[in-house]
């Protein structure tokens, strides 16, 4: 039971001090890709502390379903608070009581979350089968083209993968600036970027109040967005991508569910990294302090359990 009270407090302190650290190194986007890791490590590391914490209280319980009398006793006397006896039908209400409720909560947090993917993957489905249905084809160009006045250019990943420009951006985009953005979507199809997404968002919607995933969704599709920037930029060039992003974000309409749009997210921040873009000294501080908070989130879970199995052997 030490060591699911010490896992509680870890995953606690990481999801206390987690978003504002992450959010101060990876607002500029210098090491977008560095930035998303520290934040899935940070997340992952929160919620998989408290579920091991959960899955320990269960099974300990469980474990003294026979004996309710010693599991009370060991919790109270981790907390330095007298136990006072009530007799066997109350104490293994309570022991029954407690572990129930862990159970319960760590299902329902799981269940609501695939709930949510199963959901979003369904949306995107049916989405891409209405694509295919009114979008048209046209030669030499990767992506399907769907008759709209609005200016879009966004991805839908499926069986197969889906590219989608409107013909209005079709038409106000230049040939440089359209390749550039359709380079964009492909970065983020081959990037896989949206199966994490979904996920995330998922967690998002059913932990609304958790700050550390909140944030960490939003700020992880920031940071998508501009590793699709930076592996478009390197083909096409800055000046082309920024000049597409301008042009379809001036009269873009809402994107579909599941999809990711080149101008959908933060627009204004990428356009400022491609415009000035960081020193190789700044990326590197930057770099460096997040692989040290990366190290620090790792390392911390296995202190928190060692020294708890440190102390359980010394006191015997």
């Amino acid at each position: 039971m030490t060591l699911a009270i010490a896992l509680m407090l870890y995953g606690s302190a990481v999801a206390t001090v987690g978003p504002p650290v992450l959010r101060r190194l990876t607002r500029r986007g210098n090491a977008p890709r560095l930035g998303i890791i520290a934040w899935v490590v940070a997340i992952v590391g929160a919620l998989g502390s408290w579920a091991a914490a959960a899955t320990m209280l269960t099974v300990e319980f469980a474990t003294y379903w026979g004996h309710p009398h010693d599991a009370l006793r060991a919790c109270f006397a981790i907390m330095w608070t007298p136990i006072h006896e009530d007799g066997t039908g109350a104490t293994k209400a309570a022991t029954f009581a407690v572990g129930a409720l862990v159970a319960t909560c760590t299902i329902a947090v799981v269940a609501r979350a695939v709930t949510v993917v199963r959901e979003m993957r369904k949306r995107t489905q049916e989405h891409t089968k209405a694509l295919r249905l009114v979008g048209r084809r046209v030669p030499g160009l990767a992506a399907l083209v769907l008759d709209s006045p609005e200016r879009q250019a966004y991805c839908v990943p499926g069986r197969p993968d889906t590219i989608v420009v409107t013909s209005a951006a079709l038409e106000a985009l230049a040939p440089d600036q359209l390749a550039a953005v359709l380079a964009h979507e492909h970065a983020h199809l081959s990037g896989k970027h949206a199966p994490l997404t979904a996920v995330l968002r998922a967690i998002a919607t059913t932990l609304p109040g958790l700050r550390l995933v909140t944030a960490g969704a939003a700020e992880i599709a920031r940071l998508l967005e501009m590793c699709a920037d930076d592996k478009a930029a390197r083909t096409h060039g800055s000046a082309p991508l920024l000049g597409g992003l301008l042009v379809i974000l001036g009269v873009s309409g809402p994107v579909p569910s599941g999809a990711l749009a080149a101008a959908g997210t933060a627009v204004l921040a990428r356009a400022e990294r491609l415009v000035d873009p960081v020193s190789p000294i700044r990326r590197a501080t930057t770099r460096t302090a997040l692989l040290g908070v990366i190290a620090t989130t790792v390392t911390g879970l296995a202190f928190a359990a060692a020294t708890v199995a440190f102390c359980s052997a010394v006191l015997g």
